[in-house]
């Protein structure tokens, strides 16, 4: 996990709206016997020295009781030469508590105008990914999409695509950047 000695530069991370206690137990209590910050990201510092956020720590999901990186499951379905762009977010599950669900924005989606062809390509996927994780990591359902959803700014709205995944309201959508990203996700969900 990322995590910054002070000081900080002056204004930067000044309190949590009227509760300056909860923001010092949250980010700088958060490793024992230290003060120091807490990004909640995790990241590799490579031999040369440089480091590389691969993610927040709070995107891992608890699948039959083993806890997964929705972005270790990403890179392994991005590694294949026809997807773009690739979300995994938990999806409730009874049986296993939850499940990662992917959905995928294919380089070339010629060859996927039909069922039989995107059930294929889910196939590969979904075997890649028990090929190079194990079996728990396997997304239960791979969906292909034109977009994903994304704010302005560009970035993913995964509480949205999991909320819609659970049939749940998946709330304020205001600063989504095009919403007919969410609509096809909606309708391939039934």
């Amino acid at each position: 996990m990322l995590a910054i000695e002070g000081p900080l530069p002056p204004g930067c991370l000044q309190t949590v709206w009227r509760n300056d206690e909860r923001f010092v137990n949250t980010y700088w209590k958060s490793i024992p016997g230290r003060l120091i910050y807490s990004t909640f990201d995790w990241g590799i510092r490579d031999q040369d020295g440089y480091y590389f956020i691969l993610g927040r720590t709070d995107d891992v999901i608890n699948v039959a009781g083993h806890r997964l990186g929705t972005r270790e499951i990403e890179e392994c379905i991005s590694g294949n030469a026809n997807i773009a762009e690739v979300a995994v977010v938990g999806v409730a599950d009874s049986l296993k508590g939850q499940v990662a669900m992917a959905f995928a924005v294919a380089r070339d989606a010629s060859g996927l105008t039909d069922d039989a062809a995107r059930l294929k390509f889910e196939g590969e996927i979904m075997k890649h990914v028990d090929n190079q994780l194990g079996a728990v990591a396997r997304p239960a359902r791979v969906f292909f999409v034109n977009a994903l959803p994304k704010t302005r700014s560009g970035k993913l709205l995964r509480r949205t695509l999991q909320a819609v995944a659970e049939k749940r309201d998946p709330g304020d959508v205001t600063t989504m950047e095009d919403p007919t990203a969410l609509q096809q996700i909606k309708e391939l969900l039934g």
